[in-house]
């Protein structure tokens, strides 16, 4: 039997995204645009640039990932298009752009919801069996799920105010290293010739559940800046930064040691802990839930580095999964700027008494 080819359609921050992949796991073509030149001036994502610049350069891209595919229009047996959530001008972009190659190639359409696109990625490149842990962490996401199948998730805990990537670009600007934050942060952490220099309060740490908070841990990165003279020395950015990504690391391996004990006692057959999402990239967070997983004799699964960011290819294969189940949407389908995982888990509540609900 020929394999099922879905062109993957990526639209819902700051990278406009096409790839072709097929239902062998193979990924044909990954087609990536950055929109950093155009945010960074700005410290952030700009909706309304993101979405004309989505619309400028897509077509574009669908073209280059069927020209590196070696495919045509006429190979492709499905499209997939992230429906949600995100900034909802360019979730509209890709969704519309989709719709339009479905009508007019008579083909199946599917609408993907971005975090599945991320939870799903490591049954792409390691074919991961269900049940799973998820630790889903990027600048807009902070959850902990048991991924049990597609569609079928249980969230365990949730961030009651920043995400993790939130809490690394406020970081890399107070720190004055720029924007994005993320990588950023990881570069100077790694010359620092302290690391062991600050000490930084580590929120939740120890406390029943598996929710999140990193909101503290930014108020006391930015007491630190206060006190030191300005501007910081380099000395002083990497040692922070140090500083910083470790308490991170540290806060989420404790989080996730909880989650994963409640998972044993979910599933006592066993499953992998997953890591996914851009800020899964970074190495030392990497190493420090290997080291946990390894502890707690589980699997670890870490998708590569350029498939935690965003991407199509991870949309093309959660659009694959869902056509493998019969699964496909309306023409009629609306994008959404908000989409949780688990639709019943209840909101979080932050410090304000307000439910922190999917941040996109």
């Amino acid at each position: 039997m020929a394999a099922m080819i879905v062109l993957g359609i990526e639209t819902s921050c700051d990278e406009t995204a096409a790839a072709i992949v097929s239902d062998a796991r193979e990924i044909r073509a990954d087609v990536v645009l950055s929109q950093l030149d155009d945010h960074t001036p700005y410290g952030g994502v700009v909706p309304e640039i993101a979405a004309r610049a989505h619309l400028e350069h897509l077509d574009g891209l669908i073209r280059r990932a069927l020209d590196e595919s070696g495919l045509g229009l006429g190979d492709i047996d499905a499209v997939a298009a992230t429906g949600g959530p995100g900034l909802i001008g360019g979730v509209i972009v890709g969704v519309m752009t989709a719709k339009a190659i479905a009508a007019a190639r008579k083909l199946p359409f599917v609408a993907v919801n971005h975090l599945e696109g991320h939870a799903l990625t490591a049954r792409l490149t390691n074919d991961v069996p269900f049940p799973y842990l998820l630790l889903l962490v990027s600048g807009g996401h902070c959850q902990l799920l048991v991924v049990e199948g597609v569609g079928k998730y249980s969230r365990f805990g949730t961030t009651i105010d920043d995400a993790v990537g939130e809490a690394f670009d406020k970081t890399a600007k107070l720190l004055g290293l720029g924007y994005p934050g993320g990588p950023l942060v990881e570069k100077a952490a790694a010359r620092a010739t302290d690391p062991g220099r600050f000490d930084l309060p580590r929120p939740m740490v120890g406390r029943p559940g598996c929710d999140f908070s990193f909101s503290g841990l930014k108020t006391a990165v930015r007491r630190h800046v206060e006190e030191l003279s300005t501007p910081l020395s380099p000395d002083d950015q990497a040692d922070l930064a140090a500083a910083f990504q470790r308490t991170v690391a540290e806060v989420l391996a404790d989080r996730c040691a909880r989650a994963m004990r409640r998972f044993k006692e979910l599933h006592p057959q066993g499953g992998a802990l997953v890591v996914a999402g851009g800020v899964a990239s970074n190495k030392t967070l990497r190493a420090r839930l290997q080291t946990l997983a390894d502890k707690e004799g589980m699997p670890f699964v870490a998708p590569p580095l350029r498939l935690c960011t965003d991407n199509a290819a991870m949309i093309a294969w959660a659009g694959i999964e869902r056509l493998r189940l019969g699964q496909t949407d309306p023409l009629n389908f609306a994008p959404r700027p908000r989409w949780p995982l688990d639709p019943s888990a209840k909101p979080a509540i932050g410090k304000a008494g307000v439910g922190s609900g999917v941040k996109a």
